[in-house]
C-alpha cells in the first residue's frame, strides 16, 4: 500500500478496514489524523472511544482543516498514516467558507509529497436521493468531486459495504 482510499456508507466498516491495512504494513509507528471536531458530549465520547480502541501504537494528530500540514507532520513521525475522514474535513472546510478548490489542491500536493504509505477514509454520499436544499446538494457535489480526485490520486481504492471490501482500483 502506498496510497489507499476507502469509501463506503455509514457503519460500513471503512475505518476498521483502513486501520487494519495500516497496521498490517507497518510494525512500527502509526499516525492517525483525525478531522472530527467534538461539538457535543456524544461526539466527545465517540472520539475518546475511537482513540482508546486504536491504542498506544497510534499517534493522533487533530487536523480539522489543514490536512496538508498534518500529513507532512505525520509522515515525519510515522511509518504509515491514516486520515479519517475526508468527509468530515470537507464539512469543516465548507462551514469555514474556505476556498474548496484551493483546499483540495493543497491536499493533493501533500499526498504527492508524502514519503510514507497513507490511507484515506471517506463517505460515499452520492448513492441516495437528491437532497432537498442547496447546502446539502452542494455538500453532496463537493464530496463527489473530492472522492473522484482522491480516487485518481490513490493507487488503490476500496469500497466497503456491510463490512465487505470491493476493490475498485489497484
Amino acid at each position: 500500500m502506498t496510497t489507499l482510499l476507502v469509501l463506503g456508507g455509514c457503519r460500513s466498516g471503512k475505518s476498521r478496514y483502513a486501520q487494519e491495512r495500516c497496521e498490517a504494513i507497518s510494525g512500527g509507528r502509526l499516525a492517525y489524523i483525525a478531522t472530527a471536531q467534538a461539538f457535543d458530549a456524544e461526539m466527545e465520547e465517540r472520539i475518546a472511544r475511537h482513540r482508546s480502541e486504536r491504542g498506544s501504537r497510534w499517534l493522533t494528530i487533530d487536523a480539522p482543516m489543514d490536512l496538508g500540514a498534518a500529513l507532512a507532520e505525520a509522515a515525519g513521525r510515522a511509518d504509515a498514516v491514516l486520515i479519517d475522514c475526508l468527509t468530515l474535513w470537507l464539512t469543516n472546510v465548507m462551514l469555514a467558507e474556505a476556498d474548496m478548490a484551493a483546499a483540495r489542491a493543497a491536499l493533493a500536493e501533500a499526498v504527492a509529497a508524502c514519503p510514507v504509505p497513507v490511507a484515506f477514509v471517506a463517505n460515499e454520499v452520492g448513492l441516495g436521493i437528491v437532497p432537498d436544499n442547496a447546502l446539502a446538494r452542494r455538500f453532496r457535489d463537493e464530496a463527489g468531486w473530492l472522492n473522484q480526485q482522491m480516487a485518481a490520486l490513490c493507487r488503490e481504492v476500496v469500497l466497503l459495504a456491510a463490512g465487505l471490501p470491493l476493490r475498485l482500483k489497484g
